[in-house]
């Protein structure tokens, strides 16, 4: 089953590599960047990420992931999982984990165990990264139907509603399990930073064919209870909620008036939002269409709830999962997007959609959170949605690195082929390319974002992008210093790498090497080229070829 899922995968990613290779009759793109306009803070909403293994995170590619989301933003990286509560001796499989931390002795009274759960906050921090507390799901002992107990999830099969998803029989151990828990973890890092953390109840309640086998009123009950108990250890932690599905409901607005009429504290709003990529049949072949609309769409549905309340409208708002669809550990044909620069320039192209959805509703987009993580022992380049494979960081992640070297505040970036906010949301990207920019300035720092993305992973002509700049610093009279970042098919890119050498099931120690060097963040011209500047105005001229993401950095000379 596995060589079979294997091969599907390869042929997919062999037809996505064959249709980015250059195409003639690239089209002229002009951008604007004019350093002196000045907007918002360019706010890190990137640094939050997800997984739902928590057990991956202590093994030896859950360890050097994390160090390499730590380094990006140390101390300022948030991870969420789940089965941080689940019972059982901390052996991960798909969409599972465990850590033990509640039994009951034989007459029933509550019996601790931190140890699991310790290891893996502590290798989070050791690595710079913060927890973002997801509090479930539910211990054996306490579920209301423990049996069976485990899901038997595969992907294309199996149920994932089991005893795990029930609500508790006694919410007041429920509560004295998140009491203690909190309580632990204030002993163990101290008061201060788990101060720094964010606390949430549960995964989706809204799904109740999936994570939450209770009632509307049972989550409310359940959530009241465990956000008492955090409040209860460390008055001053954050707390929020509820971390839903964006599934086009009202379930945003009950958790709302829930909130006021019962007091429970909300210092932030969480839910989620996806989009729907398909397989499109073509003849005797066919290609992934994503589904970026879809993804907005959902947003600004949930958006639109707390932008209308105004008891919450200036909450911080957290996307709990953000991501081009639903199931990372899922493989299929619709997937095939994931190991190369399809899924690179999606997360380029959407961020900054994402933000001006919140922004044009005035609303405080504190995070936007990444869905994906590592696929612990699985084949190289498996089609999970993850951040590296086998230890090696994929295209998407190095976005993530391109993102986190913007900072300072958004200066004025207008492209003449970036598509409107509002088309997208309607129809997606199916006719031109979505040629787009945005652009930080950081004192004398400089950074462009420009991405070519397209829904269709299909062949498509370069775009051939002329980039003035307009009133940069004066420290820039004597000229520029480039440094010009590059994810496409020929840079920043593992996966087309191990197409080259054959899609090797077990590469040799030299072919991981060289795997690990195609990884790596890639620069066009490692010189750092000097750029002419006059009376603070300068052009840049570059090909962007579709699904292909530049960072340009400029400083003065």
């Amino acid at each position: 089953m596995r060589k079979r899922l294997a091969a599907a995968v390869l042929a997919l990613g062999l037809l996505a590599s064959a249709g980015a290779e250059a195409q003639d009759g690239a089209f002229p793109v002009t951008i604007t960047v004019d350093a002196a306009r000045t907007k918002d803070p360019a706010k890190p909403v990137w640094r939050f990420f997800g997984a739902d293994e928590p057990n991956y995170a202590t093994m030896k590619d859950g360890r050097t992931t994390l160090a390499t989301l730590g380094s990006l933003a140390p101390d300022q990286v948030y991870f969420r999982t789940h089965n941080l509560l689940t019972s059982g001796d901390g052996t991960p499989a798909l969409k599972w984990g465990s850590t033990n931390v509640y039994t009951e002795d034989a007459q029933g009274r509550p019996v601790y165990d931190w140890t699991i759960v310790d290891r893996i906050f502590d290798t989070y921090r050791a690595r710079g990264v913060k927890p973002y507390v997801e509090i479930g799901f539910m211990p054996e002992a306490l579920s209301t139907r423990p049996q069976p107990y485990q899901h038997e999830f595969r992907p294309g099969s199996g149920a994932l509603r089991t005893g795990w998803a029930y609500p508790p029989k006694d919410y007041g151990k429920w509560e004295e399990l998140v009491y203690q828990w909190v309580r632990h973890c204030v002993d163990r890092y101290g008061r201060a930073e788990v101060a720094s953390w964010y606390f949430q109840t549960w995964n989706e309640p809204n799904l109740p064919q999936y994570y939450w086998g209770g009632t509307q009123a049972e989550f409310f009950r359940l959530h009241d209870t465990a956000i008492k108990g955090v409040r209860r250890a460390l008055p001053e932690a954050r707390v929020g909620g509820p971390d839903i599905a964006g599934a086009g409901d009202t379930y945003m607005t009950a958790f709302m008036n829930h909130a006021k009429a019962a007091g429970t504290p909300v210092d932030f709003l969480s839910f989620h939002a996806k989009g729907s990529p398909k397989f499109v049949e073509e003849g005797g072949g066919g290609h992934v269409r994503m589904g970026v609309a879809a993804h907005l769409k959902a947003a600004d549905h949930e958006f639109a709830q707390i932008a209308a309340d105004p008891a919450f409208r200036d909450k911080p708002i957290i996307i709990g999962e953000s991501d081009p669809e639903g199931c990372a550990a899922c493989q299929g044909p619709a997937n095939a997007y994931r190991n190369g620069t399809m899924y690179s320039s999606y997360t380029a192209a959407s961020f900054p959609r994402i933000q001006a959805l919140a922004q044009r509703r005035a609303l405080n987009l504190e995070g936007v959170l990444t869905w994906a993580f590592e696929f612990e022992d699985q084949p190289y380049f498996a089609g999970f949605r993850q951040l590296t494979s086998a230890g090696v960081d994929l295209p998407v992640m190095n976005v993530f690195k391109l993102f986190s070297k913007m900072s300072g505040t958004y200066v004025a970036a207008v492209s003449d082929h970036q598509i409107a906010l509002d088309d997208m949301m309607r129809d997606g990207v199916r006719g031109a390319g979505d040629v787009g920019s945005v652009a930080t300035r950081d004192g004398d720092r400089l950074s462009i974002l420009v991405w070519h993305y397209h829904d269709d992973d299909l062949a498509g002509p370069d775009a051939r992008v002329r980039l003035d700049l307009a009133h940069l610093p004066k420290a820039f009279a004597r000229g520029a210093r480039l440094v010009h970042y590059r994810v496409d098919r020929d840079h920043s890119n593992s996966y087309a790498a191990w197409l080259a050498m054959g899609s090797p099931i077990a590469p040799s120690d030299a072919q991981r090497k060289t795997l690990i060097e195609a990884s790596r963040l890639a620069s066009l011209d490692p010189e750092a080229p000097s750029i002419p500047v006059a009376r603070g105005a300068a052009r840049l001229d570059f090909v962007l070829p579709r699904q292909g993401v530049s960072l340009l950095v400029l400083t003065p000379n």
